[in-house]
This record gives C-alpha cells, sequence and structure tokens, in this order.
C-alpha cells in the first residue's frame, strides 16, 4: 500500500488531533529475549559451529576406602587436552570436599535453621604431591581457594591439542550428612557408604566465559569435562563395591556362585539375585576370600564423572536392559535387608530397567554398561550409570526418585550442561522427561501430576516467585523446586502438548539432544535449537516464561450470535502472551477444538474473532486439556444462558 493511502485510512478513522499519548503495541513481549546471534563456536540454528571446541580430561584414581576411620585415600592422574585456540599458563580445578568445613562459602551462606543442602563441617581435603607438567619441567605450584584449587604450569599449555599431565594425593574424611549428594548410611549391618565428589577434577574452560570457578555452596550442582576413568577402589575384603562404569576384575572380587548368577542376569529380563537376603553380609558366601583388602577395578569411557557405594551387607540383584540399537546393559540395585521386599527395593532393577529402556527408545540411546541404583543416605541424586536414593522410599516414592535420577543420565550426563549455573537445564528438562516415563511405565501403575498446571497457579501468583533463569544459588530454598522443576517441566509440557504439538516439538528437542550430546550447551543454544528445529519463532515465550515471572491470563470476555456464525471476543490480561486453543460445544452435543495463533495479541489485548457456523453454540472452554496454568480460569468458560 502507498503512502498516500496510508494517510487517507488513517483520516477516515477519525485519529486527526495531535495525539499526546500514544497506546503501545505489544510487540516487546515478541521481541528478542537474548542474544540468538551465532558464531563459528555455536551456529544460531542452535547446533556446535564449525569451530566448537571443548576441552578433555582422562582421569587415573586409585583410592581406598577405611571402615574405621571413615577415610578416603588416593591418588588421582589427570591427563587433561586443551583444544581451546588459547594457551593455558593455569587450569583450575574443583576440591569439592572442602566444602564440609566451619568455613566454607557454602557453610557460611547456609541459614542458621539449616536446610537440605546443609552438611558436616569437620571434614576438608587434604592435597600433597602435586605435580603439573607440560612439555617442560613439572611444577608443584597451586593455589586452593575454598572448593577451587588453582594448579600452574612451569610453562604454557599449547592451544588446539596441547597436553598436560597432572597428578596429586587426595584425603578426606567422609561426611556423615554430604549435603545429600553423598554420605554414610547406619543400618543394622554396618555404614553404606555413598562417595561422590571425592577425587579433584578439572573445571570446565569454554568460550563463554573462560573458567567457569563458581565455587561449590549447595544448590548449584556440578559442571565439568568429557572424558575415560580408569579407577580403582581398595576396601576390606567382606565390602561389596558397585560402581559407575563396567567392573574389570569380577573373577577377582566376586565367588564363582555370583558370577554364575551375573551370567544369568545378563540374559534375564526379570531380576536374579547376586546376593540374595539370606546371604548378605554373609562373608563365608559371599567373599572369595575371607581377610585382607580386595580392590575393585573400574573403567568407564566418555563420562563427565564417576562415583561408588560401598557397604558390607549390600543385597545385590540385577536384570538386563534392552537398548533399541541391539546392545545390553545391566540394571542394578544395591540395598540392605531394612528395605527388601517387593512392597520397597525389591522392585527397584524393575524401575531402573523400565526407565532406562523407556528413555532410551525415546530420546538418546543409554551408552553406559551398567546402570546402577543404591539405598543410600541421600535423598535422590544423580551420577553417570549410578545414583543414589533415599533407602527408605518405597512403592511410587521409590519409582519416582529412581525414574528422576536416571533420567538424569540424560540431562546432564549425555547433553552436559551447566547445573551450578542454570539448574531448569537438567532438573526441568529431566522433569518433563518423567512425565512421559510415568506415563508409560506398567500402564501407568504410578500416574504422574506434572501436567496438572493448575497445581502451580498459587506459586505463579505469589510475589515471592522468581525468574527460571535465577541461579539456584540465588533462588530462595522455597522457590527452588519451582524455578528448577516444575516451572521448567510445565512450559515444555505446554510446548509440546499445546502450543507445537508432538511431531514438531519432538523433532526440534530430539535434535537437540542428538546434536549437543557429550557437549557444554548453553541456555540460547537450546532455545535456538527448538525455534529452528520446529520452524518458530518462540521468543514471546523463552521471554514469558523462561526469563520473566509474568503469567498467563486468557478469557472470553463475550460471545455474539450474528448471520452465519458469532463473534467471540478474547482477551489477554495477563503479562505473557500465549495462543488460544478452545473447544466448541453445540447444542446437538457435538464438539470441535479450533486454534488461533499466538500473533493475535501482538497489537492488542482483545481479539474478536468470526466462527462461521450454521450450528449453535452452547458452550466455548480455553485449554481443554488443562495445560496451561491461566492465573484466572473464571472467564476461560462461556455457556449460553
Amino acid at each position: 500500500m502507498r503512502i498516500q493511502k496510508l494517510l487517507f485510512v488513517f483520516g477516515l478513522t477519525g485519529f486527526v488531533a495531535l495525539a499526546q499519548e500514544v497506546e503501545p503495541n505489544n510487540q516487546p513481549k515478541f521481541d528478542d529475549a537474548y542474544y540468538s546471534r551465532g558464531n563459528t563456536y555455536r551456529a544460531a540454528s542452535g547446533v556446535p559451529g564449525p569451530e566448537y571446541w571443548q576441552n578433555h580430561a582422562d582421569y587415573v584414581i586409585e583410592a581406598e576406602l577405611d571402615d574405621v576411620a571413615n577415610t578416603i585415600k588416593g591418588k588421582v592422574t589427570m591427563t587433561y587436552i586443551n583444544n581451546s585456540p588459547q594457551n593455558l599458563d593455569y587450569i583450575w580445578m574443583y576440591v569439592e570436599q572442602n566444602r564440609f568445613t566451619d568455613d566454607s562459602r557454602g557453610t557460611l551462606t547456609t541459614p542458621i535453621r539449616g536446610n537440605r543442602y546443609s552438611g558436616d563441617t569437620d571434614g576438608g581435603l587434604k592435597i600433597s604431591g602435586v605435580s603439573a607438567k607440560t612439555k617442560g619441567s613439572a611444577s608443584n605450584k597451586f593455589l586452593i581457594n575454598d572448593t577451587r584449587m588453582q594448579v600452574f604450569f612451569t610453562e604454557p599449555l599449547k592451544a588446539k591439542g596441547g597436553k598436560a599431565t597432572v597428578s596429586m594425593n587426595f584425603e578426606f574424611k567422609i561426611p556423615r550428612e554430604g549435603m545429600d549428594r553423598m554420605g554414610q548410611l547406619t543400618t543394622t549391618g554396618g555404614i553404606t557408604y555413598s562417595i561422590a565428589q571425592w577425587y579433584p577434577r578439572v573445571a570446565v574452560y569454554d568460550d563463554v566465559v573462560g573458567w567457569n570457578t563458581e565455587p561449590y555452596l549447595g544448590a548449584g550442582e556440578f559442571y565439568v569435562e568429557y572424558g575415560d576413568f580408569d579407577y580403582r577402589i581398595t576396601v576390606p575384603y567382606n565390602h561389596i563395591v558397585v560402581g559407575s562404569g563396567e567392573l574389570q576384575n569380577a573373577k577377582e572380587v566376586l565367588t564363582k556362585q555370583e558370577l554364575q548368577r551375573w551370567e544369568q542376569a545378563k540374559n534375564s529380563d526379570k531380576t536374579v539375585y547376586l546376593i540374595t537376603p539370606q546371604e548378605a553380609g554373609n562373608t563365608a558366601i559371599t567373599r572369595p576370600v575371607q581377610g585382607g583388602r580386595l580392590t575393585w577395578h573400574f573403567k568407564m569411557k566418555n563420562t563427565r564423572d564417576v562415583a561408588f557405594a560401598s557397604a558390607k551387607n549390600f543385597i545385590w540383584d540385577a536384570a538386563r536392559i534392552n537398548l533399541p540399537g541391539g546392545k545390553k546393559a545391566m540394571a542394578q540395585s544395591a540395598y540392605t535387608s531394612e528395605v527388601a521386599g517387593n512392597e520397597a527395593w525389591g522392585r527397584s532393577t524393575e524401575y531402573v530397567k523400565g526407565s532406562i529402556e523407556f528413555y532410551s527408545k525415546t530420546y538418546f540411546e543409554f551408552p553406559y554398561p551398567n546402570a546402577v541404583n543404591v539405598a543410600s543416605n541421600v535423598g535422590g541424586m544423580e551420577y553417570p550409570g549410578i545414583v543414589f536414593c533415599g533407602a527408605n522410599s518405597t512403592g511410587a516414592d521409590l519409582w519416582d526418585v529412581t525414574d528422576h535420577e536416571f533420567g538424569h543420565n540424560w540431562f546432564p550426563m549425555i547433553v552436559g550442561s551447566n547445573e551450578r549455573r542454570y539448574a531448569w537445564m537438567d532438573e526441568g528438562f529431566n522433569t518433563f522427561i518423567n512425565y512421559y516415563s510415568s506415563e508409560a511405565f506398567n500402564n501407568t501403575e504410578y500416574p504422574s501430576n506434572i501436567a496438572k498446571s493448575r497445581n502451580h497457579i498459587p506459586w505463579l501468583k505469589s510475589k515471592y516467585r522468581e525468574s527460571i533463569y535465577t541461579y539456584p544459588d540465588v533462588a530462595k530454598s522455597m522457590n527452588l523446586g519451582y524455578t528448577a522443576y516444575y516451572k521448567p517441566a510445565t512450559g515444555l509440557i505446554m510446548l509440546r502438548e499445546y502450543i507445537l504439538g508432538h511431531d514438531r516439538f519432538d523433532y526440534a528437542f530430539k535434535q537437540y539432544i542428538q546434536k549437543w550430546a557429550y557437549k557444554h550447551p548453553q541456555p540460547s543454544d537450546f532455545f535456538n535449537a527448538m525455534d529452528n528445529g520446529a520452524g518458530e519463532n518462540l521468543q514471546w515465550f523463552w521471554k514469558g516464561w523462561f526469563m520473566g515471572t509474568d503469567n498467563i491470563d486468557l478469557g472470553i470476555s463475550s460471545v455474539s450470535e450474528e448471520k452465519d456464525g458469532y463473534i467471540i471476543t478474547f482477551t489477554n490480561k495477563g503479562g505473557m502472551p500465549a495462543p488460544i486453543v478452545f473447544k466448541v460445544v453445540y447444542d446437538d452435543n457435538t464438539s470441535e477444538n479450533h486454534r488461533l495463533p499466538v500473533e493475535i495479541w501482538q497489537r492488542g489485548n482483545e481479539w474478536r474473532h468470526f466462527m462461521k457456523t450454521s450450528k449453535k453454540i452452547k458452550s466455548l472452554d480455553i485449554d481443554p486439556g488443562r495445560f496451561i496454568p491461566d492465573i484466572n480460569i473464571t472467564d476461560n468458560t462461556w455457556t449460553k444462558e
């Protein structure tokens, strides 16, 4: 249209006076929510760029558990490869056992009344024998600040493939209370040790912030590099050890009967005991030697981390996991007699198997040889190939925590996001996939309420609510469950079920997983991947739901019958726009769903929609599937008087 004609139309509307005020449109709600332009490292389409890089760390660890002094002593040797375009004069490592001191940043920032992440304060990590070598002479210079350790090189570690070897001895007292991530569980037959954050490990150096050195405070979890692990755990002869990866010396640490049972379990879809409840703790039956110490040797490839558990009274069972590519893995559970039985941990391996098989079939194949569930002092915590779950969990609660923690093997173990900053990229994504796993398990034996978005309305209306983007260590304790778990999961369910539909969402989401497997995506990479994969500009959604605290409030303000149909006036009273899906029920009790795109709100907050029909409308209902948490549902329906 030419400018002259536009001016004529403007004049006809009667707005010829010079206005002092301007009624704004809604473009700010649709503007770019973040810097989405790509570079050579990260493409604007949400995939790694042609020059994407990340560094690599392989570990060889030898450690010994003393069940009298309750200590771990060991030596770690790390081979670190610098794939970045910069030479490195030093590296940063995490020494997270230093969280368990009375003057750590984590202790000093814990509320007086305590919280989930309270921990012992009489521990800490002792470091000795530091050696860091590139091509020159080895350096023993290092600096420890709280839970971070800076290790210096005599000569810079060269860019684009330079290799360094860093080794040191370490020792720490095993916390009884390990911030709900590790620790000790006292049982009638002894202590179950759940061991994590147990060796010095390198921090991530990336193209976004350089060294990621946020201290280990509590709520923020981990961000670490991928590599291969070769680790040996020496324990008293009467202990059973389960760990991340694959046991290398089964013939040395298992009896002939246990080896036979292991082979049976590898070929069984039903749970097989490796150590029965009657045998647990009876070393004459369960141990190949009757004194001294045994070393359990594990290996794991292309993983962010390893963890293990040890006890002298484990019941141990296993079953085969069938993976979609034809490979097999092993589901295992280790627990004690107090929590045995089919109402409790006797079904754990069934749950592990069901969870892993669903996520492998639906999203990305499980890459590890074993998946081990340990009955622990920890309420629920994930590590590659092994999880620690509350020993007292039973029934639906045990399914929920098992499924959730093993879901973490996809986020963040396979897709390696930064948990310490962006908890929602693992907790929220995981809670989202947990919903579909629970719906699928055993004909929905344990229904999930995650998709019941209206359950969250009281929090969404609270003046104390915070954005999903709030760092976990910043979020109020009462909010973390929402900012990291429920709100992002609700958002993704809404995106799949209400906004995009299954086909478009599933393609984009799976592409994100595949492209970023074993890599380090940022939030913008995820947003870009979804926008591009689904072919939809979702800036309004990321801005409103993930970055902001605005709410959805759609409504029907009037319905008028006209010739050949009806005019339905919809309103948007919320700060966040959303498309409208509404159900129409006719006088003959037939019904159909209609959809209006989110763009109806670009110019304003009221939209008149003409619905052509020869039938009489009986009622209207916005969001018949109840997927959006509309904060005022009183105007979401209309019924003919």
